[in-house]
């Protein structure tokens, strides 16, 4: 039995379809039903038996913060996906980002060593790799630093650690880093805000870049190392380094929308992030634009994917097909 934390997520609801198209017997947490109906019409973009696929998950209602759930969602568990995080680049979230996003994955590292899972593969991200001094590339022995890193990269290194810690004790783990994920159906995070910035067809674009992958590679990638021999390594996930003004072409190319041409100056970031200050102590609503963020938008960090692709032979797919294939639904669903 293979146990997927985190399963109503981009990356759960994704690796959950690759497995059951595969039969493979997959059980998966959930906390509320409404998180349910997310994977479903996930399930519903890619195949017409979307329910029948849905049905053959063992879902587990349950939190990796509560024991006693975990316990009844690792019995007779062999291998573990770790795709469970909170997200939010709020520093006024720090404590909830440490507790679910290191406290949460140290228990799921303990039930794995407990239970005598045979892998985990834990899903970390693309801000736990350190950016080089130069104009090399970053790879995976790159050395971090907290200097300019936001909340959620903060918590997710920590996270890591407990996953290393799991490594000394004998656990066989796999850690991926992904780049910015392109994929449907979660627009109000990650890449969908690409797709719902682009959807506005603003003149502005960040002066910045990062890498980028598709969804479905990230998951393949996934199933690929939990299947093979490779244990206690990391490994960038990233198919192409992009400038934001790049991907937006792309994205507003797909919608019918005119492409950015204005690059954002420090004093407008700065401002805008006096604004999201402001709007955070009139309503309340998690600021968005921090010291961290303006930093990530101005500077460019380039990828080394090498390490994967020599591992596993593997070939990233283009992202113009996910691009457009996400644009379309984003507009369908929006007009």
């Amino acid at each position: 039995m293979i146990l997927v934390t985190g399963g109503t997520g981009l990356v759960g609801s994704h690796l959950l379809l690759r497995l059951v198209n595969d039969n493979i017997e997959v059980r998966a947490l959930y906390r509320t039903n409404e998180k349910l109906e997310q994977v479903k019409k996930i399930f519903g973009y890619y195949s017409p038996n979307a329910k029948k696929l849905f049905k053959k998950i063992n879902w587990v209602k349950g939190d990796i913060l509560d024991i006693p759930s975990l316990e009844l969602a690792f019995r007779e568990v062999t291998h573990v996906y770790h795709c469970a995080a909170y997200i939010s680049f709020n520093p006024s979230d720090f404590k909830l980002l440490e507790r679910i996003n290191r406290e949460g994955t140290a228990n799921v590292v303990n039930m794995c060593i407990a239970l005598g899972v045979k892998k985990l593969c834990h899903v970390s991200t693309i801000g736990t790799i350190g950016k080089p001094n130069s104009n090399d590339k970053a790879t995976e022995e790159t050395e971090w630093s907290r200097q300019h890193a936001n909340p959620y990269a903060i918590t997710k290194h920590l996270a890591e650690m407990e996953v290393w810690r799991g490594a000394q004790e004998q656990l066989q783990i796999v850690i991926v880093n992904p780049g910015v994920i392109l994929g449907p159906g979660f627009w109000e995070n990650g890449s969908g805000t690409f797709f719902k910035t682009a959807s506005k067809g603003y003149p502005f674009y960040p002066p910045g870049g990062s890498g980028f992958i598709t969804i479905a590679d990230v998951t393949r990638s996934m199933v690929e190392l939990m299947n093979s021999k490779i244990t206690g390594e990391r490994f960038i996930l990233v198919a192409k380094n992009l400038s934001y003004k790049e991907i937006l072409s792309q994205i507003t190319s797909t919608m019918g929308k005119k492409a950015p041409k204005k690059e954002l100056k420090i004093w407008q970031l700065q401002l805008g992030k006096f604004g999201d200050q402001i709007r955070n102590i009139v309503t309340g609503k998690a600021r968005t634009i921090t010291n961290s963020t303006i930093y990530g938008l101005l500077h460019t960090t380039e990828f080394d994917n090498s390490k994967i692709s020599k591992a596993l032979e593997f070939e990233f797919q283009p992202l113009d097909e996910t691009i457009k294939f996400s644009a379309k639904l984003f507009t369908e669903e929006h007009s």
